[in-house]
């Protein structure tokens, strides 16, 4: 039987493959004191991307704001964490060939 993804563990084996200014976000991003930073920034991303067809924004939004929130959001690292545990292993077998 599988284990469930813990998402303190899936958000670092995904740190490994970024580049190191995205690390250095992610990182600013876990800090306690960066949450009136991060859940309105992650509202205007979901909110952002419910708008886009229009040619600056885009759907892509909607997941990076999910994924800011649920930082912040214990309710929201579940199912993120399982999400990112399906990239690591996608991501491991791109570059295993």
């Amino acid at each position: 039987m599988a284990r469930k993804p813990d998402f303190q563990q899936e958000l670092d084996r995904l740190q490994k493959r970024l580049p190191s200014w995205t690390c250095r976000l992610v990182r600013d991003a876990d800090r306690p004191r960066a949450v009136w930073v991060c859940v309105p920034m992650a509202i205007g991303l979901i909110v952002g991307g419910l708008f886009g067809f229009l040619p600056v924004l885009g759907f892509w939004m909607i997941p990076l704001g999910l994924a800011l929130l649920a930082i912040d959001v214990p309710l929201l690292r579940g199912p993120l964490a399982r999400l990112l545990a399906f990239i690591n292993r996608k991501a491991a077998a791109v570059e295993a060939g």
